[in-house]
């Protein structure tokens, strides 16, 4: 449990441990757009509720926003951005949920995602808090840093089994 249980403690501690499991965090626009122009982006997924927010910010870089996956193109998709249902500080856990994630392919197939932790979403300090709190939504994924697999000689491959790269960004 992060030793600090201050909002601002919490968020320190998520950072801590998301970049532990290869995470990046970014705080404002200016980060998030620094971040995509890192990975020479051309267009991507972003969540109905985030793009008057965004919009100006990737228009003024030549980013393509798209609003709906259309998934027979689902390859176009360089990223996707949608918001966290909230964070868990003690394991540096990003919570994705029905409620709160406009699309589970924008959120899963594209190599880079960049979940928004809205600001009134909660950082948990522990997993059993989150558990506590999440109720009855019918869809839930723990998002521990870019997805992870390894083979029989226990080699540990990213971004197989989802985005390559994973951003948690708070704006």
């Amino acid at each position: 449990m992060p030793s600090d249980t201050s909002p601002e403690g919490l968020w320190n501690a998520f950072k801590t441990r998301f970049d532990l499991v290869h995470g990046t965090c970014a705080e404002g626009a200016s980060e998030l757009l620094a971040a995509l122009k890192s990975q020479s982006v051309k267009a991507g997924y972003v969540d109905p509720e985030l793009k008057s927010k965004l919009r100006p910010w990737l228009q003024e870089a030549g980013i393509e926003i798209h609003t709906e996956i259309d998934a027979s193109q689902i390859d176009t998709y360089q990223f996707g951005i949608t918001q966290a249902a909230g964070i868990i500080a003690e394991t540096g856990t990003i919570i994705l949920s029905d409620k709160s994630t406009s699309s589970r392919l924008g959120a899963l197939s594209p190599w880079l995602h960049i979940a928004v932790l809205p600001e009134q979403a909660p950082i948990y300090p522990t997993l059993y808090d989150a558990m506590l709190d999440l109720g009855d939504d019918p869809y839930i994924v723990f998002v521990t840093g870019p997805s992870k697999t390894a083979d029989v000689e226990g080699i540990l491959i990213e971004g197989v089994h989802g985005p390559g790269i994973q951003i948690c960004c708070k704006l």
